[in-house]
């Protein structure tokens, strides 16, 4: 089995989450994503300090897929500086994993 990443973004808009989120499912960059909506995020940005509603999105995918995905993620995202951090899984259920890496086209 290959290593799991657990990797974290987030979006202005469910719409927006939803939409990338399924693009990278398609494209096989992540297996799932879960999207929790009414996230409260508090930050700095340029010269103040900003609180936003957010869409959180929980994705995960494999870390050999790392750089494509960043690089998609990227690409597709709406904000300047999107946020996109990975951890990765010490250990989960292993039909889960074997899921994981059959849709993923292990």
């Amino acid at each position: 089995m290959t290593e799991t990443l657990i990797v974290f973004s987030t979006f202005a808009t469910e719409a927006d989450a939803a939409r990338i989120v399924r693009t990278l499912v398609e494209e096989r960059l992540v297996a799932c994503g879960n999207l929790l909506p009414h996230a409260r995020s508090i930050y700095r940005w340029k010269d103040g300090v900003a609180d936003e509603r957010e869409v959180v999105a929980l994705m995960k995918a494999r870390k050999q897929d790392w750089a494509v995905l960043l690089s998609r993620l990227s690409e597709l995202h709406p904000y300047e500086i999107p946020e996109c951090l990975a951890v990765r899984v010490a250990s989960g259920s292993p039909k889960y994993l074997a899921w994981l890496d059959e849709v993923l086209g292990s």
